[in-house]
């Protein structure tokens, strides 16, 4: 597996610290993690991630909806959100920034391996990388 980069987006430390060391135990880089959507639009910039896993809550006035929307149309890397929320209202307005995965915690982490190379692939096929 090529070396492949992931932003993690996730306002409480502990479950940032433990999605970094599965994702790491997978085999991928972790460049960053945020906590706020203002600082998850500021590494994507900076670290330019292969894939973005977002939560929704995050603390500060943007919340990981409008953040994913920034991080999509500023840079074209895709969004899988991983969250523990999964209301009609919050799911509606995931939804309309086209996110690659939405994953609801607790989750496995084969599940999370899943979600990401597929979403790699749909998007480098969606880019025409892949025939």
């Amino acid at each position: 597996m090529d070396k492949t980069k992931i932003l993690i987006v996730e306002d409480e430390n502990i479950i940032a610290l433990n999605i970094k060391k599965k994702l790491r135990n997978i085999g991928y880089i972790v460049p960053g993690i945020a906590s706020t959507g203002k600082e998850a639009i500021e590494k994507a910039e900076i670290t330019f991630p292969d894939l973005v896993l977002m939560d929704i809550r995050l603390k500060g006035e943007m919340d990981g909806v409008e953040a994913a929307s920034q991080i999509r149309d500023k840079f074209d890397i895709p969004v899988i959100y991983l969250t523990a929320y999964s209301d009609e209202e919050i799911l509606e307005r995931a939804k309309k920034t086209e996110p690659y995965g939405y994953i609801l915690k607790p989750f496995k982490e084969s599940e999370l391996r899943t979600s990401i190379e597929v979403a790699l692939h749909k998007h480098k096929m969606e880019k025409g990388k892949i025939q």
